[in-house]
C-alpha cells in the first residue's frame, strides 16, 4: 500500500492482483483502490492567532477602565465628588449592556476563593493550567483533532492566560482603585505584590430587574437581577469554549466512518516482467 500526504489531502492507494488460473490466460485486469479523505488542517499558528486576539481584546479594555475609571457604583451620594465622566459606569445600551468596573481576587465571573491564601492558590493553580495548556494545544494540534475542538481550546486557554496576567502582574503595575481615585500605570509602587494581583471585570448585562414573588421561602419579596455577574472579555472566551465544547461534542469526537473504496478497473496487462507495488 502507498500513501501520499499533502497538504490538504490524505490519500492511502492499494492496488490487487488476480493470478492467472492457465498459460493461455488473457491478461488479468488490475484493480486499483483509492481511500481519499479530505482535511482541514488547524496548524499552530492558526491557534496563536486565536489566542492573541482574545489576550489583545481582553487586556486593552481592562487597563483602558483600571486607568480611566474609578470603581462603579450605582448609588448618587451629595457628598461623593465625581472623579470622572464615568463614576457610575458607561451605559453602552441604556440599563442593559453596561461597562462597570468592578475588581475581584478570586474566579471567573466574580466568584471568590478563600482569602488571601486562596488568591495566591488559585493564581497558582492558574499558572499551572495555563502551562499544561501549551502542551495540551500543541498535542491536538499535532494529533488532527477536529478544527472546531481546537478553536474552543485555545479559548479557553486564551480566557485563563489573561485572568492570569491580572493575578501575576496587576499589583505591581498599577495604583490602587477606589470609589474616588482612578489609578495609575506603572507608579513607584503598586498596590500589591506579585500573585495578588485583582482581575478587573466590567462587563455587565442586567437585562431583567424585577423582584421574587411574596410567597416564596426565604427570598420572596428580594430583588432579582438577570444577568448580575460582571465579567470581562477572558471569562467570556471560556465561557464561550465549554458551552461550545458541550454542544457540539458529538461532532468533535465522533468515530470516522470506515472508508469504502472506490474500485476504478483498468486494461493494464500485467504478466511476469511487471512489478507492481
Amino acid at each position: 500500500m502507498k500513501e501520499f500526504t499533502g497538504s490538504n489531502f490524505y490519500i492511502s492507494s492499494q492496488i490487487f492482483i488476480r493470478k492467472s488460473q492457465t498459460k493461455n490466460s488473457k491478461p488479468e485486469t488490475v484493480y486499483i483502490c483509492h481511500s481519499i479523505k479530505k482535511f482541514s488542517f488547524v496548524k499552530a499558528r492558526h491557534v496563536f492567532f486565536v489566542v492573541l486576539l482574545v489576550i489583545v481584546a481582553d487586556q486593552a479594555l481592562k487597563i483602558w477602565v483600571k486607568t480611566h475609571m474609578p470603581l462603579s457604583h450605582s448609588w448618587d451620594a451629595f457628598y461623593h465628588t465625581p472623579v470622572s465622566p464615568y463614576d457610575n459606569g458607561i451605559k453602552v445600551l441604556g440599563h442593559k449592556f453596561q461597562i462597570y468596573f468592578v475588581e475581584n481576587e478570586g474566579m471567573a465571573w466574580g466568584w471568590k476563593f478563600g482569602g488571601t491564601f486562596g488568591k495566591m492558590a488559585l493564581t497558582l493553580f492558574r499558572f499551572t493550567a495555563v502551562v499544561f495548556g501549551i502542551f495540551y494545544l500543541r498535542n491536538i494540534i499535532q494529533k488532527k483533532y477536529h478544527k472546531g475542538f481546537i478553536v474552543c481550546a485555545a479559548l479557553i486557554f486564551a480566557g485563563a492566560l489573561g485572568n492570569l496576567i491580572d493575578s501575576l502582574f496587576y499589583g505591581l503595575i498599577f495604583e490602587e482603585s477606589t470609589f474616588d481615585h482612578v489609578a495609575r500605570i506603572f507608579p513607584a509602587k503598586g498596590y500589591a505584590s506579585f500573585l495578588h494581583g485583582r482581575v478587573v471585570d466590567m462587563l455587565y448585562f442586567p437585562l431583567i430587574r424585577t423582584h421574587y414573588p411574596q410567597w416564596l421561602p426565604f427570598v420572596g419579596g428580594d430583588e432579582f437581577e438577570f444577568f448580575s455577574p460582571v465579567f470581562n472579555v477572558a471569562d467570556a472566551s471560556i465561557s464561550v469554549g465549554v458551552i461550545a465544547i458541550l454542544i457540539f461534542q458529538k461532532k468533535f469526537f465522533k468515530k470516522n466512518p470506515t472508508d469504502q473504496p472506490i474500485t476504478v478497473e483498468t486494461n493494464t496487462t500485467v504478466d511476469d516482467k511487471v512489478q507492481v507495488s
